[in-house]
């Protein structure tokens, strides 16, 4: 079975279940994390080079925190914002 990191959403607001892949073999599966709304912080108006994980290190002193900026921007992967030159950014939680 697959653990995840203690600080991962996954930990606090996922499950897991039991299904059955196409193969047949019963296999454990996880839910999408459903997370609660986090109010913003503010907008950060990107540079040329700046990263996601170097904006979530500098804001939310975690750089894997950078789901937390593509959400709050309603961007499901967070490669959806490379080109995007303001960024709404979640208070740290």
């Amino acid at each position: 079975m697959s653990r995840f990191e203690r600080s991962s959403r996954y930990v606090k607001y996922a499950q897991t279940y039991l299904t059955t892949d196409r193969n047949g073999r019963e296999v454990l599966a996880v839910t999408p994390a459903e997370l609660p709304l986090q109010p913003e912080l503010g907008e950060h108006l990107r540079r040329d080079g700046q990263r996601l994980d170097h904006l979530a290190a500098h804001y939310l002193s975690d750089p894997a925190g950078f789901w937390q900026i593509a959400r709050a921007n309603d961007a499901l992967t967070p490669d959806v914002l490379a080109q995007r030159r303001r960024l709404k950014i979640p208070v740290k939680g």
